[in-house]
Parts: C-alpha cells; sequence; structure tokens
C-alpha cells in the first residue's frame, strides 16, 4: 500500500522539529545559567511543542555573554577608567571620605567602582518626590525653563492627559531651539501610537523606540525599563515613575503611589553617561565627545551618591550586588518596597540571614497588583521570609510601585529596578545610591507613611490561607525566572 505524500512531510517535519529542539536544549544547558532558569525554560521546551521554542528564542535567549550591544563606537571612555582607578585609590586611603563620616560605606562605595564605574560624586543636591502630580510638575517646571537640551528616556509612554502635556511642552521649546531626545521601549510603549510620535520628530525631536520588536524580535526578552531625564545639564530626575495617567489619577486597582529623585550637582553627568550609551544604541549618535552636555555647574549641595546601571551589556549584576551589599552591611533595620518580588536565591537568603541576626527587615508589596502571575509569584516566597522572621506588609490604598531599599538610616537606593529576576538579570535598570543620612531620613519617613496604609500579614494567620491560593503560588513561582 502506498503511502500518502502527507504522511512524509509530516515525519519529515517531526524530525526536524527533534532537531531544533535537541539543538535548543544543548544550547540551553551549555550557557551555564542558574539550573532554576535552566530547569523553568526546559520544561517549557519539552511540554509546549512549537509554541516552547518561539518562546525560548523570543524570551529565553541569554545574551549577557553575548553582549546585547558593542560599546566600541562609543568613543574613548578610557576616562570612566581612570576616574574610577584614582577614587579605588583614594577609597582605600580613605582620602575622599574625609571629614564625611562614611567610613563605614566604603565597602559599598568600593564594589560599585570595580562592578560598574560608578563614579562617587560628592557635591548633589537630591530632592525626593513620593506622587506622581508632585513628580511631573517637577519635571515640567525644569523643562519649561530648559536652553539647549532635554534629554527623555522611558519605558511606558501612553497616551492620555499627561503625555499630551509632555508632549506639548516638549514641541514649545523645539520652537524656542532647544534640542529634544526621547527614547521609549517599544514593549512598554506599545499602546503608544505613530501618529502621535510623529508630531514631535515633524517638529525636530530625535525620538526613538529601543530594540523595536519587528527587529529585534529574538531579543523581545530584554526591554529598557530606566526612567531618565537630564535638562541642559543642570538638573535630572530618576526613579520608578513612567509617563502615563495611572500616575497622577490611579486606576482601577488604586492610586499609584511612587518615588522620584530630582539631582543637581555632580551625578548629572553620570546620569547623562548612561543616557547617551543607550542614544547610541537606538540611533548610532555619539554624543559623549560633546563637552556642552556635561557643563560644570557649581552645587551648594554636599550629599554623597553614585548612580549605578545594569543591564545585559554589563559585566555584572551590579544593582542586585549593591542590593545584596546593603542587606548585609544593615545593623539595625533593612526597609524594601517593590511591586514586584521574585528576589532569587542569593537576595532571598540574604534577607532572611539579616532578620534572624536581629536585623529589623521590613518588604513592602502591592496589596493588590496589575499583574495576576506576578502576584501570586511574589506571595509565594511570603512564608518562608515570615518564618525567617522578615516582616511584610501589604499596601492597601493601591500599587506602591517605588524601588527603594534604606538601610539603618544612612543609605538608600532609589531607582528604576524591582526586587524581581527581570529587572535584576534582563532589563536596563539604573539606580541610585545615596550616603546622606538627611535624603535618607525623607525616604524612610515615606515608608513609614506607607507602612501606616499597610497591613502587616502576620505568620499565624498567613498559614491558614486556602489551599488553592497556595497552589497559585506555587504554580506561578515556577514560572519566576520566565517573568
Amino acid at each position: 500500500m502506498e503511502l500518502d505524500w502527507s504522511f512524509w512531510v509530516a515525519i519529515a517535519l517531526g524530525i526536524a522539529y527533534l532537531v531544533i529542539l535537541t539543538g535548543e536544549i544543548c544550547r540551553l544547558i551549555l550557557d551555564n545559567r542558574n539550573p532554576v532558569h535552566t530547569l523553568a525554560w526546559l520544561v517549557v521546551l519539552v511540554t509546549m511543542p512549537f509554541i516552547g521554542i518561539f518562546l525560548f528564542y523570543s524570551l529565553g535567549m541569554n545574551y549577557r555573554k553575548r553582549k546585547i550591544f558593542s560599546r566600541k563606537g562609543l568613543g574613548d571612555l578610557k576616562w570612566l577608567s581612570y576616574m574610577s582607578e584614582d577614587q579605588r585609590d583614594m577609597l582605600k586611603k580613605q582620602k575622599i571620605l574625609k571629614g564625611k563620616r562614611l567610613a563605614t560605606e566604603r565597602k559599598l562605595m568600593t564594589l560599585l567602582l570595580n562592578n560598574n564605574k560608578a563614579l562617587l560624586t560628592a557635591n548633589n543636591s537630591i530632592a525626593v518626590y513620593n506622587n506622581g502630580v508632585n513628580s511631573f510638575e517637577a519635571i515640567f517646571s525644569a523643562i519649561e525653563r530648559a536652553a539647549s537640551f532635554v534629554h527623555l528616556e522611558f519605558y511606558i509612554v501612553e497616551e492620555g492627559e499627561l503625555a499630551t502635556r509632555l508632549f506639548s511642552l516638549l514641541l514649545s521649546k523645539l520652537k524656542q531651539g532647544v534640542e529634544v531626545r526621547f527614547i521609549y521601549d517599544d514593549v512598554g510603549s506599545w499602546k503608544l501610537s505613530t501618529e502621535f510620535v510623529e508630531q514631535l520628530r515633524g517638529a525636530g525631536a530625535k525620538m526613538y523606540p529601543f530594540l523595536p520588536l519587528r527587529i529585534h524580535r529574538k531579543k523581545a526578552n530584554y526591554r529598557n525599563h530606566r526612567k531618565i531625564v537630564v535638562v541642559d545639564g543642570e538638573v535630572a530626575f530618576m526613579g520608578g515613575v513612567n509617563v502615563a495617567d495611572r500616575y497622577i489619577y490611579g486606576s482601577s486597582i488604586g492610586r499609584w503611589r511612587d518615588t522620584l529623585l530630582k539631582i543637581e550637582g555632580e551625578a548629572i553627568a553620570s546620569l547623562q553617561v548612561i543616557f547617551m550609551i543607550d542614544w547610541y544604541f537606538v540611533s548610532q549618535e555619539v554624543l559623549l565627545d560633546r563637552a556642552h552636555y556635561f557643563p560644570s555647574i557649581p552645587c551648594e549641595g554636599e550629599t554623597m551618591a553614585q548612580i549605578v546601571s545594569s543591564g545585559p551589556d554589563s559585566e555584572w549584576d551590579s544593582i542586585r550586588q549593591a542590593y545584596v551589599a546593603m542587606v548585609n552591611m544593615a545593623e539595625n533595620h533593612v526597609y524594601i518596597s517593590t511591586p514586584y518580588f521574585m528576589p532569587g536565591d542569593v537576595m532571598l537568603n540574604a534577607l532572611k540571614s539579616a532578620a534572624m541576626c536581629g536585623v529589623d527587615v521590613r518588604l513592602m508589596l502591592p496589596f493588590n497588583s496589575d499583574s495576576f502571575l506576578t502576584n501570586w509569584c511574589s506571595r509565594s516566597y511570603i512564608e518562608e521570609l515570615l518564618i525567617a522572621g522578615v516582616r511584610v506588609f501589604l499596601f492597601k490604598p493601591g500599587i506602591n510601585h517605588s524601588k527603594v531599599v534604606s538601610i539603618d538610616g544612612r543609605i538608600a537606593a532609589v531607582g528604576s529596578a524591582n526586587m524581581d529576576l527581570r529587572s535584576l538579570e534582563q532589563n536596563f535598570e539604573v539606580s541610585m545610591i545615596v550616603y546622606d543620612r538627611n535624603v535618607v531620613e525623607v525616604v524612610e519617613s515615606d515608608y513609614s507613611d506607607d507602612i501606616s496604609l499597610s497591613i502587616e500579614i502576620k505568620l499565624e494567620e498567613w498559614l491558614k490561607r486556602p489551599k488553592m491560593m497556595q497552589v497559585k503560588e506555587s504554580v506561578s513561582r515556577l514560572f519566576a525566572p520566565l517573568l
């Protein structure tokens, strides 16, 4: 009996599929990733025929080792190495800390110089904003005074009242001859229409999406989660705030609480460098050799700070290392606020160890979340944290979107990085480490206010939660490396 040709086609396709599947599994194993990540992707590849390969190709490729892009076209960055080397020598001799009473912070400062070339800046003035209304009023006020350039970088730009006001303001500055450069993430800003973007481009703004999916599909998992605004090199902003109306009006979940830093002083140059590296990637335009983007402007502030970045282009997981170092340094308390909590084993063990050493470790998560899967996954860690002595709070009024870690009233990290595997391993992120008791006092005061609006989870009550909730948590946690 003669077999139908479709049978042989099916056999050929099956063989081809098995060859491709075997190749992807070998690639996954040879990457030498965290075993938990490897096993999670193996489950996806084996149990989801065809779809699993597509997901792995789109979301699971490890570009950190391969370098997602090269910095060779950025000109001479040796000055960063020279300056960080000089600072390392000064820190060893503690000369740079003379009179600052910051000798105990020296190890963290040195870590960030070594893993990220994060220059230690001494003359800064930093203001802390704790809601979207005040944050954007401050940003708009700074842009209104712009005379030379405005550089912006956001993960989410969502059409609405806030985006319309921002774009109108930028159009006005373009007419005055001010340069405008704008980076938005192609996935985070997927709702942003071409018409909305073209009105700025048509007026002369340079505006680019980061890793557009139509071009970089196999790198779709690597997103630019940074939020940066630099105006004339005189004032800058960074934190967790995106351009979306929910930051001023809230959403169906409730109000969106976030933290933004306004920076004046030496640290702006470091933030500008991070923006310019991203700008080179999206536009191939080199800006680092143009001195007028780095004006020397005296600042009367005395706040010491480092700007640290991380991403698939980084040699080290710089922000994760900073978080772990801070927790290990804490002697009195650790306060953490993050909307998504999937910390990985190293961070998780650091928190549990600190609590078991008698440190007051507090973790604040949203009571309700904008992502059910990450919400269940985040809650899967609560039981073991409570057993170790970590105090866990759920923010009731809405979503606390702040990404804050502070210790002992003396060091705070504020930025774009959530305490989850995506932020700490895959996304392009930026954070400021502040060594100033006055600034940290403001951050921790805001944290205390948030605590007063939260409910604390007690272990005996948490253990009584429904079995179905525990199942959802456990199943969701299997996908933590993929979220």
